[in-house]
């Protein structure tokens, strides 16, 4: 039962760390106006190359590197205090990095300055140590703690436009808070470290050869924001950001089985268990596909009057947008599923990187024509053109290793499923008025339309939990 409590472990603190943003922007968008969101998420991309390029894949190499150490507790220490210190060294060289910049940056200073806090976060961040060695449950608890205070200190102290440097502050420090919770932990988990045989720069090597595919990833979440910040202003800007925010909080319930199980695949691949590693991928595959059409589709449904109840007129964009990259939510789930549960365990991190810089060209090609023409919705279609490409090249690359009739088994049951829910809930979305009440019914027709076809159809999805449970995985 291991993974399926490490899985709800982190999935509920992944719901959550994107929930909170989430549960606080109505408010935001009220009070801060999409000017105001829209600078926050502008600066907040600019910041995010140098935590980016501080960080070089440190944080999945560092996981992937605990997995395979985690039965020698010596070793592991050995690894975790030289990957700490190195990131210690590259985060100190990109926050230097961000003080050059920020000499020569006339417009928003102060909200750059508020945002490099999360640089510093960054230093900090040892979420890697607890997820190679499987322990989600410590990560969670001391984190949402940190996260409700940010609330709270949103709520009372964000009052008018005038307020966005608080805001931005609030957020950046409750990151930084986070990260520096979980040192508390450090002493339980390792052993002080051997001086004599440090040497920090063997990892420098390979964790740059998981940076260049980090690049790729940042490139395409963070790009269009600043392109759109530039091309087309701060206020569509903030309009795909919460469109994005939306999306990717859907995500999270689906992704954060990656994050869950790379450590465990990585670990039975260090033990030469290769059937095993199939026999988790043809697992986790068919989860992934039983809960990723429905939440794709039914974020697609109720999006175009959910949108501007939520976040309120100003922002009624949102709905379309959420509607076209909605489709993201199972084409980054499978990328996720082969990436991180196959490729970068299984030490094929050039395949994974030729995939996500692909995307990433593909992004930036099709941003600069696309945003010109179609403005916010343009990135939006980007966006999801630079998925498929990712997707549909992991696929290739694994065609000969992996059997993918059995990772996609059933997939058209719940193909027809989604798409039926979809047809009910947004006829529900057209002709009921928003509100709680309303939300709560197209949501639970669409659970009961997806369950009933699903059940009816005899797709796997049962077969595969009563897996897990008989398992005790």
């Amino acid at each position: 039962m291991k993974i399926i409590k490490n899985f709800i472990y982190n999935a509920s603190y992944q719901l959550f760390a994107l929930i909170v943003p989430l549960a606080t922007t109505p408010y935001i968008s009220r009070v801060l106006g999409s000017e105001g969101v829209g600078t926050n998420a502008y600066t907040n991309s600019i910041i995010q190359y140098f935590v980016l390029f501080g960080s070089i894949g440190i944080s999945t190499y560092g996981n992937r590197q605990i997995a395979y150490q985690r039965n020698n507790k010596v070793e592991l220490s050995q690894t975790f205090w030289e990957i700490s210190i190195l990131r210690f060294f590259t985060i100190g060289a990109a926050y230097i990095a961000f003080l050059i910049y920020l000499s020569f940056v006339s417009r928003f200073k102060i909200y750059f300055i508020g945002q490099s806090f999360q640089i510093i976060a960054a230093a900090l961040d040892i979420s890697w140590l607890f997820m190679g060695l499987e322990d989600f449950k410590k990560t969670v608890t001391r984190n949402i703690i940190v996260k409700l205070v940010s609330v709270i200190c949103i709520f009372a102290l964000v009052k008018s436009p005038s307020d966005l440097s608080m805001y931005i502050l609030i957020l950046s420090l409750s990151t930084l808070l986070g990260n520096l919770s979980l040192w508390g932990y450090v002493r339980h988990a390792i052993i002080k470290p051997n001086l004599k045989r440090f040497h920090i720069l063997r990892h420098l090597s390979p964790s740059i050869s998981l940076f260049i595919p980090q690049i790729a990833i940042q490139i395409y979440l963070v790009l269009n924001k600043t392109m759109l910040g530039n091309i087309s202003g701060v206020k569509a800007a903030g309009c795909f950001d919460n469109a994005d925010k939306i999306v990717k909080i859907v995500l999270t319930v689906v992704t954060s089985l990656g994050t869950v199980m790379m450590p465990r695949m990585a670990s039975v691949f260090a033990n030469k268990e290769y059937k095993k590693l199939e026999h988790y991928l043809y697992m986790s595959g068919d989860f992934t596909n039983f809960l990723s059409v429905p939440l794709a589709f039914g974020l697609a449904g109720i999006a175009p009057r959910f949108a501007p109840w939520f976040m309120g007129k100003e922002f009624a964009i949102t709905g379309e947008l959420i509607s076209v990259e909605s489709i993201v939510i199972f084409l980054i789930a499978w990328g996720t599923l082969i990436g991180v549960q196959y490729l970068i365990p299984t030490n094929q991190v050039k395949k994974y990187t030729w995939a996500v810089s692909a995307s990433a060209v593909v992004n930036l090609i099709l941003n600069v024509p696309l945003i010109y023409m179609y403005g916010v919705v343009g990135a939006t279609i980007a966006t999801v053109v630079s998925e498929i490409t990712s997707t549909g090249l992991q696929l290739y690359f694994i065609r000969n290793q992996i059997n993918l009739k059995n990772m996609f088994h059933g997939f058209w049951k719940y193909l027809i499923a989604g798409l039926l829910m979809f047809v009910v809930v947004r006829y529900i979305n057209n002709n009921m008025r928003m509100s709680i009440i309303g939300l709560g019914v197209q949501i639970c027709s669409g659970v009961i339309i997806y369950f009933g076809i699903t059940l009816l159809l005899r797709a796997p999805f049962v077969n595969t939990i009563t897996k897990f449970v008989k398992h005790e995985l």
